[in-house]
């Protein structure tokens, strides 16, 4: 039962504004023609029409009704003529204007958009209106024009003061309505000074059109240029009320003649005052509409910049803006810092799609929003990838906050496709006090405290604390990663040689020799050992692509050194782990062979013990793979691995390589030797042949001799060298 009432009640305040509106116009009807110089009305029954419907037209013939039976006399057969002109001159303004729908009104489109449902209403209701006062006898033929113009310029300046006013005030929406914040407009003080200057501009406007003077409308300038100002200060809804409040006051001075100013009574003197009324009125809501327009913009910009579109909640940009002033303040409440990342999303968007994944993400931003506490400030950094900063925690408290949060993710579940979808997440967690450490340096730390959570199996908490050492190795080591990846770019891996020897007579006649890789780093300029950096690489799955950039590079050098390319019979290139399980690596391979002049079966990879024992079956498939392609195997480091030997069947390579460890301590260490005398001996029953590593000294190789070893490899053959000089002592290389 309320909505009827409170209907029955909004049509009531219109209609009572209709009539005040038309008792107000009545007083100013002067002149030959019989029209009034400026209709209220007409605005009220716009704003009433496209606020609430058509449904509710019906108060403005009874308002005009009403106005003529109390104010404004008017023969009998002129009554329909009257109704109808306002009724249908309304109708068709809003037959044009309610086709825009969701418009947002305070808009200069839409302000453009309403001035001409304005025209359109003024037109309809003047031709109707002036052709009925010429019918009844009102008027003769010759008072027409003027009273045509008047009438719809009367009701054209009534809609484009009155009718924003109205739509802003009255209760409802009619379309979207935008809100900056507050903080966006002038502060309390400026509208304080605002009023007192429109006030100020309404007694000077009086004051001088007391003084008299042709040209007292002029002051008119002064109410103009406050609301200027409210345009470009104050919300629209103040420039709307201030431009009603303006043209009810100058219509009533110029109507009834009063402070001085001269009756607008002859036909030209009332058209000319409505036209520089109307200009009046409308500019400062248009400049009022396109400055509200501006600051939704730079709002709505804003919001796109700081706020990421799939979940709602600040992104990493806004977090960081939020963040570094209360990390760097002097507070002495401790704070913590998590940082939360997805287990397994991968799985998800494989799986079931990406778009499921978002809406998974999307989700469980639901569940960490709802379960943070109310003083925490939370972000979606990117990806699967969340960031929360609990303020007033101490270590003990924001684990447990943290760990509570991981629960309620693992208990989500998200309806996708008739299949429920869920996943666990892994945090890292750094506890801290205000200026005890930058931005930076926390949100490294719980990162890498969270990778480690991962490493550990997901779905937990690692603590990290600001001098932690494990974390502070993970730190270290992502480090590397960006010099690795800058080395990449800027082409600065370097390429060394190292010979391997036959250790008998009767072995291999050409160059038997193993790539190896040095990395320049391109700020220091230093050269750095595989040892240094590889493990960061194979850490951070970056190992593949330097091995495919190894690959690349020798052969490209011993294409353009064909002389040099024809004195080898071996070139060994290492290969990582990573490159086993790799899907893609063995197709690089062929295609970079299917390119090349350099013959496969001169090419012979190595792979260590561990990483081919790691997966047996995988391991000799991608060997056989490239074995087909023509290419060799060799076992690196052999002896570190799992120390048995039931595998090696299953492993079809050429060579074992006995790791360096054994051959250095075989002078001190039988078991030592024990182990390089079982690896040789084993290689050969097997018909492989064998390489000692770090063959250092002379006695070395004349102890591998001695058992029996077949290749030897180290400082006392050679030292590694850059290939160019490795191939060209006397640096004569070309290309």
């Amino acid at each position: 039962m309320r909505e009827p009432y409170r209907r029955i009640a909004i049509v009531g305040v219109l209609l009572a504004l209709y009539v005040a509106g038309g008792a107000y116009a009545a007083l100013l009807v002067d002149g030959p023609d019989k029209v009034a110089l400026f209709w209220p009305s007409a605005g009220v029954g716009l704003a009433g029409v496209l606020r609430y419907g058509l449904r509710t037209a019906w108060f403005v013939p009874a308002g005009t009704l009403l106005v003529h039976f109390f104010f404004d006399p008017v023969p009998t057969a002129f009554l329909a003529w009257s109704a109808s002109a306002n009724l249908f001159g309304v109708l068709a303004a809003a037959a044009v204007l309610r086709r825009l729908p969701g418009e947002d009104m305070l808009t200069v489109r839409f302000g453009l958009a309403a001035l001409g449902g304005a025209v359109l209403m003024a037109c309809v209701s003047a031709a109707i209106g002036t052709t009925g006062m010429l019918q009844t006898g009102i008027i003769g033929l010759d008072a027409l024009p003027t009273a045509a113009a008047r009438w719809l310029l009367g009701d054209l300046l009534g809609a484009t003061s009155i009718a924003p006013a109205l739509m802003l005030l009255l209760p409802g929406r009619t379309g979207r309505r935008w809100r900056p914040p507050a903080d966006d407009y002038a502060p309390e003080s400026e509208q304080l000074m605002w009023n007192v200057a429109l006030m100020a501009s309404y007694l000077l406007m009086a004051w001088g059109g007391s003084l008299g003077g042709n040209y007292a409308m002029g002051l008119v300038a002064l109410p103009l240029a406050v609301m200027v100002w409210s345009a470009v200060r104050f919300p629209p809804l103040q420039t709307a009320v201030a431009s009603a409040l303006t043209m009810l006051l100058v219509a009533g001075l110029a109507g009834f003649g009063t402070a001085g100013y001269p009756e607008a009574s002859a036909p030209l003197d009332g058209i000319y005052l409505l036209v520089f009324l109307i200009e009046v009125a409308a500019l400062p809501l248009m400049l009022a509409f396109a400055m509200h327009q501006q600051r939704v913009s730079a709002h709505v910009l804003k919001q796109r910049a700081n706020i990421d579109p799939l979940t709602g909640l600040h992104n990493r940009n806004a977090f960081e803006e939020k963040v570094r002033p209360e990390i760097a303040a002097g507070s002495v409440l401790p704070m913590a810092l998590a940082y939360i990342d997805l287990d397994h999303l991968k799985l998800i968007n494989d799986t079931a799609s990406h778009v499921a994944g978002d809406e998974l993400i999307r989700g469980v931003a639901g569940v960490i929003e709802a379960h943070r506490h109310p003083e925490d400030l939370l972000a979606r950094t990117g990806g699967d990838e969340f960031a929360l900063l609990l303020r007033n925690c101490t270590p003990m408290v924001a684990e447990d906050r943290v760990r509570a949060l991981l629960r309620a993710i693992e208990g989500y579940r998200c309806g996708w496709d008739g299949q429920m979808l869920g996943t666990t997440a892994s945090a890292g967690l750094v506890t801290f006090l205000p200026g005890q450490a930058d931005y930076a340096q926390l949100l490294s730390q719980a990162d890498a405290a969270c990778f480690t959570a991962k490493e550990q199996g997901g779905n937990r908490v690692c603590l990290a604390s600001l001098d932690g050492g494990e974390l502070l190795d993970r730190t270290s080591a992502m480090r590397w990663v960006v010099r690795i990846r800058e080395a990449l770019e800027q082409q600065a891996m370097e390429l060394y040689c190292q010979s391997i020897v036959p250790l008998h007579a009767g072995g291999e006649q050409g160059r038997h020799f193993e790539v190896l890789l040095r990395l320049r780093d391109p700020r220091t300029g230093e050269r750095l050992q595989p040892a240094q950096f590889m493990p960061a690489a194979e850490r951070f799955r970056l190992a593949t692509r330097i091995d495919r950039e190894v690959i690349t590079r020798t052969l490209r050098w011993l294409e353009s050194h064909p002389d040099a390319a024809a004195t080898v019979d071996t070139c060994c290139i290492n290969l990582s782990g990573e490159a086993v399980i790799d899907e893609g690596f063995i197709g690089f391979v062929a295609e970079r062979l299917r390119r090349s002049q350099f013959p496969a079966s001169k090419l012979c990879f190595e792979l260590t013990e561990t990483s081919a024992v790691r997966d047996l079956a995988r391991a000799q498939r991608f060997i056989n793979q490239l074995r087909d392609l023509g290419c060799r195997f060799a076992l690196d480091d052999f002896g570190t691995g799992f120390c048995s030997f039931s595998y090696l069947r299953s492993l079809d390579v050429d060579y074992f390589k006995i790791d360096g460890s054994f051959v250095r301590e075989m002078h001190d260490s039988p078991m030592a030797e024990a182990v390089v005398r079982s690896i040789n001996e084993i290689a050969h029953v097997l018909d492989k042949r064998s390489i000692a590593e770090h063959t250092e000294t002379e006695a070395d190789r004349q102890a591998l001799i001695a058992l029996g070893v077949d290749f030897a490899q180290g400082y006392a053959i050679d030292r590694p060298q850059p290939m160019d000089l490795y191939f060209y002592p006397d640096g004569s290389a070309a290309g």
